[in-house]
């Protein structure tokens, strides 16, 4: 939906719009707003709304801290869970700098810019995210905790899924603000829920991913529950993922179908596939933020680990689905809902055109189970894993100087120096395992 200044101004005052929300990203994916009243609307609209930059993490030091928000007209809408009187909507913003200029370390700029280098090369780029959650019960003090009663499994109903009256609501939340909702099911874990969307253009599509955490949040709390997007956060059971389904277009049709090619594939798909290979382990700290991320990415419990292909089975890092035609996509299992949505289609798109822009051609299909091939095997067929853990990731993004270029050198600076700061802090605790293995028999 296109909408002008205008527009806003009427559908604020015909909806009885009193309060707005001006929504943006930090580098780390949280979501931050500034909130107005309906009086400061057209100020706003005029880009004069200005905030201290040097409070979010990673934006500016204290001497340069004037930054603005410029609203993107068509991301207005209305919370459907607020008032129906004296309602609530919100505005998604991009980040300025008192000159004028686009902020480097807005997120949403760093797509923009990929975006754009895409379109000059006549591509458009569309994706379609599998965004898993789970539902904990809160304690006394409505603090979330890692608790549930729940015993259900991949596609259980109810009464066995004791989420899904919450789920159903989510659903029907997220369509009012104007989401095409595709499926929805319980996942392979207790507790654990998936809701998946219609694919759009890579920047409606992270605005999107922002919005449906934050209705999913609201939601779960509604119904005295907590959402969670921690990629791991029990041992013992499957983790979170946030598949990403892509694939470029040209003057409305899907490259990477190709009827004659081998397993109906154009070459800009093998391309595409090649460059995000090249690149994968660069980009891991992004599709993989946390400490807690690599605990997911372990054997046995499905998550792929193995920079691999297939178009037949589920266990590499990237999977060819089976639908073709306008369908025809590239999928990427590894990245989870921790990440900064922004970011992590930013690289997978650039890792992409790097590919297709060097004719970077892939190895050859993997059709066995990975997880089962012997070391002997997969050192024969050059299959590599992703790193191990955070710290490895922060090694590799700092080697691969192409991810940089992508994100800028205030991201790749200040990104790279607070995951350094979080492992470091993460290495320094004492767990309860540690007390458990070890303080009986020393």
């Amino acid at each position: 939906m296109k909408y002008t200044k205008q527009d806003i101004i009427r559908m604020a005052d015909e909806e009885d719009v009193e309060f707005i929300r001006l929504q943006f990203t930090d580098m780390f994916g949280t979501l931050k707003n500034v909130a107005i009243t309906r009086s400061q609307l057209e100020k706003a609209l005029n880009n004069q709304c200005m905030f201290d930059g040097s409070s979010i993490e990673g934006f500016v030091r204290i001497e340069e801290s004037d930054m603005y928000l410029y609203p993107d007209l068509d991301t207005f809408t209305i919370f459907p869970w607020r008032p129906q009187q004296g309602k609530v909507a919100r505005i998604i913003c991009d980040v300025y700098c008192a000159d004028g200029t686009p902020f480097e370390g807005d997120p949403r700029y760093v797509l923009r810019k990929e975006i754009t280098r895409a379109a000059k090369m006549g591509y458009t780029f569309d994706v379609g995210p599998e965004c898993e959650f789970f539902l904990f019960h809160t304690d006394d003090n409505g603090q979330p905790t890692t608790v549930s009663h729940e015993k259900a499994g991949y596609f259980d109903l109810g009464p066995v899924d004791l989420g899904e009256n919450a789920r159903r609501d989510m659903v029907l939340t997220l369509e009012d603000m104007g989401f095409e909702i595709e499926a929805s099911h319980h996942e392979v874990a207790p507790a654990q829920h998936e809701i998946d969307f219609r694919y759009d253009e890579a920047l409606a599509t992270a605005d999107k991913i922002m919005t449906f955490k934050l209705a999913v949040k609201t939601i779960a709390k509604r119904h005295g529950l907590f959402a969670s997007f921690m990629p791991k956060p029990k041992y013992g059971i499957n983790g979170s993922g946030m598949h990403i389904n892509m694939s470029l277009s040209q003057n409305g049709k899907n490259i990477f179908d190709d009827p004659s090619g081998e397993l109906g594939l154009s070459k800009e798909a093998y391309y595409f596939i090649g460059g995000i290979m090249k690149h994968m382990k660069g980009m891991s700290a992004i599709t993989n933020p946390l400490v807690n991320s690599y605990k997911r990415l372990v054997p046995g419990y499905e998550a792929p680990i193995y920079i691999a292909w297939s178009a037949t089975n589920r266990s590499p890092l990237i999977r060819i689905p089976a639908s073709r035609g306008a369908g025809t996509r590239v999928e990427l299992r590894c990245p989870d809902p921790a990440a900064n949505p922004y970011l992590a289609l930013a690289v997978c798109l650039a890792a992409g055109l790097d590919g297709i822009e060097n004719k970077i051609m892939p190895p050859e299909e993997v059709r066995e189970n990975v997880f089962e091939m012997r070391l002997s095997r997969k050192a024969e067929k050059g299959i590599e894993s992703l790193p191990g853990d955070l710290m490895e990731a922060i090694e590799e993004f700092e080697h691969d100087d192409y991810i940089k270029g992508v994100l800028g050198p205030h991201i790749t600076e200040k990104y790279a120096e607070a995951k350094k700061a979080e492992w470091a802090d993460y290495r320094a605790q004492v767990t309860q395992w540690e007390i458990d293995e070890y303080l009986y028999k020393i």
